[in-house]
């Protein structure tokens, strides 16, 4: 708030709300100033006026649709984010997403059937590198989804206590392959199948990145030392090996760190390598929302 506001004066701060949407957890801080009092709302972090949202819900549901609609070069870079060696299998699911946006015809619905049955080719792809087969059998083939998912699920979710996540997923993946095949020779399709077919298959890669991350970069269940959930991954470079990147599991509530385990780097696409640094400015949206304003302009 002083970063942004440098000539307001913060007087108290307090927390007044939580919400988790879409997986993502929103904070709702309220800020007293000298002038006035503002909404400061996380995740990513921004702030209103509330002479402009008097309301919380109201500043809250605005907050949460801006974070929605996001413009696409404006979001984080896939190779930011938390998902090596995933990222490829990403790219074709936000191609998908795009192109559900603008479907309109039988034809449109074929190619995000196509997009979605690649993203999970490419998923199951980079986790056969991540989790290698080990039995004493020939593999399957790389693009036999059905077996490798049972792989996959039985080394990430291995043991008793996984028993019905490890059904779940499984049955997930192998719903998702079923039915984007499907879609992407149906003749008679709808855009409510296009839209099963990619929250489908964002869902089935989600929870299973997830579970594969978790298991190669040694994720324990709960905290050792205190038995906490709180985990968050923590994220840093050796200086006797400035070049790798490494991460570990910390604790939030007691500090406990796991193992480093290194990074595996995502190459970036041209495209992404070009682009210019989006503006991580937080603005303010005036009333009636004609234009945005930052703190400090003149209103």
């Amino acid at each position: 708030m002083e970063w942004q506001a440098p000539d307001l004066a913060v007087k108290m701060v307090q927390k007044v709300y939580a919400e988790n949407v879409l997986h993502i957890r929103h904070d709702v801080w309220d800020v007293h100033t000298n002038v006035n009092r503002w909404w400061v709302i996380t995740e990513p972090m921004n702030l209103y006026s509330q002479d402009q949202f008097p309301n919380m819900d109201l500043a809250l549901t605005f907050h949460v649709g801006l974070c929605l609609r996001i413009p696409r070069n404006d979001r984080q870079k896939l190779s930011a984010l938390p998902i090596e060696p995933f990222a490829e299998c990403y790219r074709y699911m936000q191609e998908a997403s795009d192109a559900l946006a603008q479907a309109q015809e039988i034809n449109d619905y074929q190619s995000i059937g196509v997009r979605c049955r690649e993203a999970l080719l490419t998923f199951s792809n980079a986790a056969q590198t991540a989790l290698p087969w080990t039995a004493d059998q020939e593999p399957p083939k790389k693009a036999d989804l059905k077996a490798w998912a049972d792989h996959i699920c039985s080394v990430a979710l291995a043991g008793a206590s996984h028993e019905h996540r490890r059904h779940l997923f499984k049955t997930l993946l192998e719903s998702a392959w079923k039915f984007t095949n499907w879609l992407t020779h149906a003749k008679a399709s709808h855009w409510h199948d296009a839209e099963a077919a990619v929250s489908s298959t964002e869902n089935a890669i989600g929870l299973c990145t997830s579970a594969v991350i978790q298991h190669i970069r040694g994720v324990p269940e709960q905290c050792p030392a205190c038995g906490s959930q709180r985990l968050s991954p923590q994220r840093g470079f050796h200086k006797d090996d400035p070049e790798i990147e490494w991460e570990r599991p910390t604790c939030d509530k007691c500090g406990w760190t796991g193992k480093p385990v290194p990074i595996t780097d995502v190459a970036e696409s041209a495209e992404e390598s070009d682009r210019s640094p989006p503006d991580s400015e937080c603005v303010l949206p005036t009333v009636p929302l004609m234009r945005l304003q930052r703190p400090g302009d003149a209103v």
